[in-house]
């Protein structure tokens, strides 16, 4: 058997047949050949159009919101927002300053993801951001990753 075995589940009938056909025998002839395993099961996360229009919303209100007399990156908007939606705490830095404590938006469901996205078109109506549509950003996906990470044109696999 292999290391590890992922499939997505989306209803009963299509999950039954994979676990019955495809992972159980895996695992009954691990489990007799005297492995141990560990099942894990989890919602799934975020979807990679989320992922793009959320690169699309940091992008936009990067380019059009001066916050506090300064320009923020996407990357650093994205830690506002996670922040403010996940009612992140801080902690003291090593050298001075700050440092939030924090969720990637990469592990976030889909739910949680279309909450943090609420909450920056609210706050973009509020600043008068006018978004774009994600097809305007596609150099904010990540091609190298598949468009799974949440680096945007900060992933490392870019360069």
């Amino acid at each position: 058997m292999t290391n590890q075995i992922r499939v997505r589940l989306y209803d009963a009938i299509q999950a039954h047949t994979v676990i019955k056909h495809e992972i159980w025998p895996k695992v009954k002839s691990a489990l007799q050949s005297g492995q141990r395993l560990i099942l894990e099961v989890k919602t799934e996360t975020r979807s990679l159009e989320q992922n793009r229009r959320l690169w699309a919303m940091l992008t936009d209100v990067s380019e059009q919101v001066d916050w506090h007399g300064r320009q923020l990156t996407p990357e650093e908007w994205k830690h506002v927002f996670t922040a403010a939606l996940t009612k992140q705490d801080s902690v003291p830095g090593l050298d001075g300053g700050f440092v939030v404590l924090g969720k990637s938006t990469s592990k976030m469901t889909k739910v949680e993801m279309s909450e943090l996205q609420e909450l920056m078109a609210a706050f973009g109506a509020q600043q008068g951001v006018k978004f774009s549509e994600p097809t305007d950003y596609e150099e904010n996906s990540c091609p190298p990753c598949n468009n799974d990470c949440d680096q945007g044109r900060n992933c490392p696999a870019r360069k």
